[in-house]
């Protein structure tokens, strides 16, 4: 197998035919030899009948359906583990991802580069606030993480088979590919690109925020620097109340009038205790990251996998 394109979708039954129908004359342009893969978490609606209705008519395009809903990173990883292509491509179904780059990125595959990261230029269709919010996440993972997450870059990537296993390999329970994939490193190239918008239906992420937790999966996931933060505000925090008692005591000994009393007291008591609700907070993002990857449960649990006969005993992860 060459190609292998790995679509987690959930409640996606108005995009799956459209993007089949972009998707096919433009990836047999490039192989015959490809594979499309649904990783479908169960949905409320008829995605799963309209995958099963297209596979009829194709065998290439094959279905993974989980035990329950786990989440589009690790529908994403419940599809790398069944992929068996030299070449592997994230997408997604609501043709954000624009299927016309598929032959760029085999390109560039085929030059050398073991993961290809189409860029979005423009983010059409989303509100200012969340386009904000995206900014504002990538630059701060990229100031503090341990390695470098290209902005703007999202889960549609094109990985080599080596990435693939590489990825596979890591034990972290969050799923976040963008770190993951930037974690094992190799040759990695840009393609810019203009994102347009959804095909048709909502979003599953929130409108204006995203997905908030895969942005602090990407904060705390890969950086420790948030624990040196806190402890920096600590020590700030202890500096500002002996400058206060200082300044006190000055005013105190030269005999300037000053007032005490309630007011002051709220302010230090509100400050302090903010600054402790904050590192409380962060710690405790920490810990329960750290409780999840200790219990060890299984990423994914597939409850049907069609197309994958040789696959059948690949039951979890």
């Amino acid at each position: 197998m060459l190609l292998s394109i790995v679509i987690p979708v959930y409640r996606e039954e108005k995009n799956v035919p459209e993007f089949l129908q972009r998707i096919r004359p433009i990836v047999g342009a490039v192989t015959e030899d490809y594979e499309i893969i649904f990783a479908l978490d169960p949905s409320p609606d008829r995605t799963e009948e309209v995958i099963l209705a297209e596979r009829a008519r194709d065998p290439r395009v094959k279905l993974l359906t989980f035990s329950r809903r786990f989440g589009q990173p690790m529908a994403t990883l419940g599809g790398l583990r069944y992929a068996s292509g030299e070449a592997v491509i994230v997408m997604d179904v609501d043709l954000q991802d624009p299927p016309e780059l598929l032959p760029q990125m085999v390109e560039k595959w085929r030059a050398g580069f073991d993961v290809v990261l189409p860029q979005r230029q423009h983010r059409t269709g989303e509100p200012w606030i969340k386009r904000l919010v995206a900014k504002t996440g990538y630059k701060v993972i990229n100031r503090i993480a341990d390695v470098r997450i290209p902005p703007n870059t999202g889960d549609f990537r094109l990985m080599s088979r080596r990435v693939v296993d590489e990825v596979l390999q890591l034990k972290e329970t969050h799923g976040f590919l963008r770190g993951m994939v930037a974690i094992v490193g190799f040759n990695q190239c840009l393609i810019p690109f203009d994102r347009p918008a959804r095909f048709a239906g909502e979003t599953n992420y929130n409108r204006f925020f995203g997905s908030l937790r895969i942005g602090f999966n990407g904060i705390f996931g890969f950086s420790t620097y948030a624990l040196t933060l806190s402890t920096q505000f600590g020590f700030l925090t202890a500096a500002l109340s002996f400058l206060v008692a200082v300044i006190y005591l000055i005013l105190k000994l030269a005999g300037v009038p000053f007032p005490l009393g309630n007011p002051t007291l709220v302010i230090l008591v509100l400050f302090l205790g903010g600054i402790q609700l904050i590192s409380v907070g962060v710690l405790g993002e920490y810990i329960g990251r750290i409780y999840e990857e200790v219990r060890s449960r299984p990423k994914f649990i597939v409850d049907r996998a069609e197309g994958f006969a040789d696959r059948a005993g690949t039951k979890r992860q």
